[in-house]
């Protein structure tokens, strides 16, 4: 986490064209991405203390490719959890979504199975990655939480970053911590308080509506900043869901194995019932207005184009059918496995290769060319130092000898040119 950071190419094109709304709502002011066919149920993702809309743009790039629409979520200023079940649904009907599935890391978990207790009706299914469900362990670590209100900004930020693992890492592993802790800079100090608060706040998850065969617990085995005592209490709570374990990921699977992750989302999605519309995903616009598509629109420009500051007006009215779980038959279990056994799985198929890809690879080109040069330059300059110190020191010795040199130096360069 140390050095200065550079944003992953992937993600620059992803800013480029993939718009964020900032919508207010009430006091609140909300600041999320839409992307993917309007038609299709969203996937919302909810992030930790230290995690942005921003965080889950993998999958929002992968997954609106595969024909299903994501939605990615900053959490914002509430400071209790009654307010964030009101504030989230208001969200919702501002952006005239009724079904949706939560995917959840670790606070963003929590707050995603508060969600499904109280609103049972609007959440259709959840997938939890390194999560709890109850906070006391949190509050009792956090003693001074009644005056984290008052704590500067810059506490805040150091106290969130402790909690990251610091040390060697893998080098996927490695460039998600510091993504993360670019995005825990740009918070500001209510934000951090805030979540901060939500996470020692008192509560615990009750009893679900929803079936455990609708849930997906998605941990990593390595390493993870939730102790795995409360990992353990999640899957007691959810005896028949459904397992997707990670060998390593560390704290922030969705960034450094944004495959395997991406492959558990989609498979997911499919044995809830929810259909994805490939045929509907139109090829990323260089304007950038989001590329959904909703048959209301046909024919029209994607609102998502319009002033972000709109109330939340800029998306276009859908209505999501009832949804039953789609049958799990042998033929499509099957396929489940051979696409986990797949080592060789791309984002997008090694056939449909972006040109995200290929500037990538160009990039990666001229980053070797320029680190080769730079070393032979350092390398001259080197030899040059080296020359000009032993000609210094020769020259008080021998000075007659360094007479002699040069002018042999001058006959050969003399020689060179003719």
């Amino acid at each position: 986490m140390k050095g200065v950071f550079s944003a992953p190419g992937d993600y620059v094109y992803f800013k480029s064209q993939v718009p964020l709304h900032k919508i207010p709502i009430g006091t609140k002011q909300w600041r999320y991405y839409d992307f993917g066919p309007k038609v299709v149920p969203p996937l919302i993702c909810l992030p930790g203390i230290a995690g942005t809309a921003d965080v889950y743009y993998k999958q929002i790039m992968a997954l609106s490719l595969k024909g299903y629409r994501v939605i990615s979520v900053d959490i914002p200023r509430v400071w209790n959890h009654h307010e964030w079940i009101q504030a989230f649904e208001k969200f919702l009907d501002v952006i005239d979504v009724h079904h949706i599935h939560l995917y959840g890391t670790s606070l963003g978990g929590f707050l995603a199975q508060l969600f499904a207790q109280h609103r049972p009706r609007r959440v259709r299914s959840l997938i939890l990655s390194n999560t709890f469900l109850e906070t006391r362990s949190f509050a009792a670590a956090m003693p001074w939480a009644p005056v984290v209100s008052w704590t500067p900004s810059f506490l805040l930020k150091r106290y969130v970053l402790t909690g990251i693992r610091d040390g060697p890492h893998e080098p996927f592993i490695a460039d998600s911590v510091d993504f993360v802790v670019s995005q825990v800079e740009t918070l500001s100090r209510d934000e951090l308080a805030s979540r901060l608060t939500l996470n020692v706040d008192a509560a615990s998850v009750g009893s679900l509506l929803l079936s455990d065969s609708f849930i997906t617990i998605m941990d990593t085995n390595d390493y993870c900043a939730i102790p795995q005592q409360l990992k353990d209490q999640l899957s007691e709570r959810y005896p028949e869901a459904r397992r997707a374990q990670l060998k390593t990921g560390g704290d922030f699977p969705f960034l450094s194995r944004s495959d395997e992750v991406n492959l558990h989302l989609q498979l997911h999605l499919r044995r809830v019932g929810v259909e994805a519309r490939p045929d509907l995903v139109w090829a990323i616009p260089n304007d950038g207005t989001g590329g959904s598509y909703s048959k209301s629109e046909d024919g029209k420009g994607d609102r998502d184009d319009q002033p972000k500051d709109d109330r939340g007006n800029s998306e276009s009215p859908s209505r999501e059918s009832e949804l039953s779980p789609a049958p799990e038959s042998s033929e499509s279990h099957g396929l489940d496995e051979q696409l986990l056994n797949n080592a060789n799985y791309s984002f997008n198929g090694q056939q449909e290769r972006p040109p995200l890809c290929e500037l990538l690879s160009r990039q990666q080109n001229i980053a070797s060319e320029l680190h080769s040069r730079f070393t032979v330059e350092i390398f001259l300059q080197y030899l040059l130092f080296i020359r000009v110190g032993s000609l210094y020191v020769i020259s008080k010795l021998f000075p007659e000898t360094l007479e002699n040199w040069c002018k042999v130096d001058i006959c050969i360069a003399v020689h060179v040119v003719a």
